[in-house]
């Protein structure tokens, strides 16, 4: 029965260990010699404490933590133990002990070999703190692109006098945007430009440095004026820009573009957009641009056309440009989508206030309808008053 007993505990992924009253190892099972490289002979006495520790500190702390539960006159109820054992060869066993008082105060020690687990757990930790640093770098190279990216918006407010009032609310879904804008004063006209390009966060941010390169070359450097005229100059330069000879697939990647150029010289605005429209507020009445429904960029082998549309201003009139960021965020009670009529709404219902006021007017009222839904979208509203 003792050989049979003695094959069982050389087999078993668990160590037992038997110290008596007076705090000396008196059995150790055999399977020491597996999970330890140690002979059961070797770590009795004193052998158990110092073959098994290299750290005399350690050593110490735990004959003492047994003296005390071997004085203890209560029951035990120990919670179980992790504990870092030596080996024969000098490496390391993750040990988890249960500890109990048998007969004759003797305390028995079942200690369960979880190397194994104790490896994997240390491994997930690296890792996860591998990914913490990871993401802290990427979202430190996040907030620097957001500097660079809001160093390319122009301060609106530079457009007076050619323009009485003005304001640009621009809410980033992410630290990053795939919306902006772009301003250029040229003698007596005013050019503003509200672009969404495809996607938000990073890939709509590298989108819109593109873009505002491409609005830079068509309208201050090659100096074309007409709306409509910019749009089509805009898709060929987008389309050259994204789609090298390189033997790449075609991108779909593109923009939606509402382009308004005022002439305070012949007291006029004209417009022209790709899927994006411009609302002129005059008299508490809207006018509505409707853009053409085309997009900058790719789309299929449609023949695309842009127009200008003109129109006499009138004092105190107001134009809005807006990306479709606004009006698509859900929120109120039944968790709908803001919509342009809501929009509308909203710009005549702020029509007394100056337009610095209406832009906080405005994120006050998204930030209220949205409530709790999570920004679904960039969004881009500039409102000038001419």
């Amino acid at each position: 029965m003792s050989l049979v007993n003695n094959a069982i505990l050389e087999r078993i992924n668990s160590l037992i260990v038997v110290v008596n009253a007076q705090g000396r190892v008196e059995y150790v099972s055999p399977s020491a010699k597996r999970i330890l490289g140690f002979e059961p002979e070797q770590l009795l006495g004193e052998g158990w404490w110092n073959l098994t520790r290299d750290d005399r500190k350690e050593r110490r702390k735990i004959r003492e933590l047994v003296r005390k539960q071997i004085e203890q006159k209560e029951p035990l109820e120990l919670v179980p133990q992790e504990r870092l054992l030596k080996t024969s060869s000098g490496g390391d066993r993750w040990i988890l002990w249960n500890t109990s008082k048998g007969l004759f105060n003797k305390l028995v020690a079942i200690g369960h070999d979880i190397t194994e687990r104790k490896i994997s757990e240390q491994q997930l930790v690296f890792k996860h703190k591998e990914l913490e640093q990871q993401n802290l770098e990427i979202l430190a190279s996040i907030r620097y692109a957001r500097r660079i990216q809001e160093s390319i918006l122009p301060d609106i407010h530079k457009l007076q006098p050619a323009c009485k009032e003005a304001f640009a609310l621009f809410l980033p879904k992410d630290e990053v945007s795939g919306d902006f804008y772009f301003l250029h004063q040229k003698g007596t006209k005013v050019f503003a430009v509200a672009v969404d390009c495809t996607g938000h966060g990073v890939p709509g941010a590298l989108m819109t440095m593109i873009a505002n390169s491409l609005l830079r070359e068509v309208i201050v450097k090659q100096g074309i004026e007409d709306p409509a005229e910019i749009l089509y100059r805009l898709d060929d330069e987008l389309l050259i820009e994204l789609n090298k000879d390189d033997g790449r697939d075609i991108t779909n990647d593109g923009m939606d573009v509402a382009i308004a150029v005022i002439d305070t010289a012949g007291n006029t605005i004209t417009y022209a957009g790709a899927f994006r429209p411009m609302l002129l507020l005059r008299k508490g009445e809207f006018i509505e641009f409707e853009a053409n429904r085309f997009p900058i960029g790719f789309y299929g082998n449609s023949v695309k056309h842009f127009t200008s549309q003109t129109l006499e201003l009138e004092p105190d009139d107001t134009f809005y440009l807006f990306t479709d960021g606004f009006c698509d965020q859900f929120g109120g009670e039944r968790k709908k989508k803001f919509n342009r009529v809501r929009f509308k709404e909203l710009l005549l219902s702020a029509q007394s206030m100056p337009l610095k006021e209406q832009e906080a007017f405005l994120k006050y009222a998204l930030v209220n309808w949205r409530q709790d839904e999570p920004q679904v979208d960039d969004v881009l509203v500039i409102g000038i008053k001419v």
